[in-house]
């Protein structure tokens, strides 16, 4: 079993919650934070190569630091290799509108060219695949090959993080771009909110 989801999701996420580790913009400590609403959905074309079939994340609402249980599935039929392009798009809601958030410090609505080599600055190559990826054989470096992928039900605890002052409190939308020279390969929308002390 592999995981594309680590593609899909993480790639996603990671471009929010990652990179803002990365960042040297004004950051506030987030001692308490949580996260709820969290909805997701595929907006590729029907016959993209990569898509995510299932995501589940519980509880709702999920507490910063703490505890969340997460699953997923996908597949791809094309291998994923560098250089892998995502293209974020960040949105807030603001008065009712949602605002597009501009790509300031590698952080917001941002072209990342090689998300393989941000996979390669968390986790260094060579360097064991976190938990639970390790314990269930999933890579978590390109290349990715074709399969289906899946990560079953598995228990992450969230710990303190440093957030952009922006990031902090809100209802956020984000799409994600999957590319490969110039193709597209998938495309993802997560939704949620955001409340912090």
């Amino acid at each position: 079993m592999k995981t594309c989801c680590t593609v899909m999701a993480s790639l996603l996420l990671a471009a929010v919650f990652t990179l803002v580790s990365c960042s040297s913009a004004t950051m506030k400590r987030v001692t308490n934070a949580r996260l709820s609403s969290f909805d997701w959905k595929n907006c590729g074309k029907p016959d993209a190569p990569a898509v995510l079939s299932s995501l589940t994340i519980s509880p709702d609402p999920i507490s910063i630091p703490g505890d969340l249980t997460a699953s997923a599935s996908g597949s791809t039929t094309v291998a994923l290799t560098a250089p892998l392009a995502v293209n974020v798009t960040l949105e807030k809601e603001v008065a009712g509108f949602w605002v597009k958030i501009p790509c300031v410090e590698e952080l917001g609505s941002c072209n990342y060219e090689n998300v393989c080599d941000l996979l390669d600055q968390v986790i260094p190559p060579g360097q064991d695949c976190p938990e639970p990826l390790h314990s269930y054989g999933l890579p978590c470096h390109c290349p990715f090959k074709s399969g289906t992928y899946s990560l079953p039900q598995s228990d992450f605890y969230l710990p303190y993080m440093d957030l952009p002052y922006w990031l902090t409190n809100g209802n956020y939308r984000v799409q994600g771009v999957l590319g490969e020279g110039g193709q597209e390969l998938g495309c993802l929308k997560v939704a949620l909110s955001i409340h912090s002390d």
